[in-house]
């Protein structure tokens, strides 16, 4: 689906995101991210054993919530499904997504052994408030 500006706008920015997947016994399990774009492809960049990765890997729906940080009542919601889970240029991305929300490098909270991967979602319904 074609991201109109808005939604590009604020998926270029650094603006908090929330993820949710689904767990086993198919209960939503959210978590924070930090989002990113390619083409109309939003991007995840997450670790290799962490839940979420997990549960796309077994259920690739999401729905994912991106909010403006200088006016949180705009937003938008996103749903849709990881096309491909991946760890070619997470490592490189990972850095680029620091500078954006960070101001710096990626502080490698887990180590910098961890096998850093991307989610690539379609987005299948747009939704929030965005003005």
């Amino acid at each position: 689906m074609p991201l109109p500006d808005a939604v590009l706008d604020l998926l270029q920015g650094a603006s908090p995101g929330v993820l949710t997947t689904l767990l086993p016994d198919g209960s939503p399990h959210a978590t924070e991210v930090w989002v990113d774009i390619d083409g109309d492809q939003v991007l995840v960049n997450s670790v290799e054993t962490h839940q979420k990765v997990r549960n796309v890997r077994r259920d690739p729906r999401v729905a994912l919530v991106v909010i403006d940080p200088e006016d949180t009542s705009r937003h938008v919601a996103l749903r849709g499904r990881v096309a491909e889970v991946t760890t070619e240029g997470a490592r490189d991305h990972i850095e680029k997504l620091a500078l954006r929300y960070l101001g710096g490098p990626y502080p490698w909270f887990g180590g910098r052994d961890q096998t850093r991967v991307l989610l690539r979602i379609d987005v299948d319904r747009l939704g929030g408030q965005l003005r």
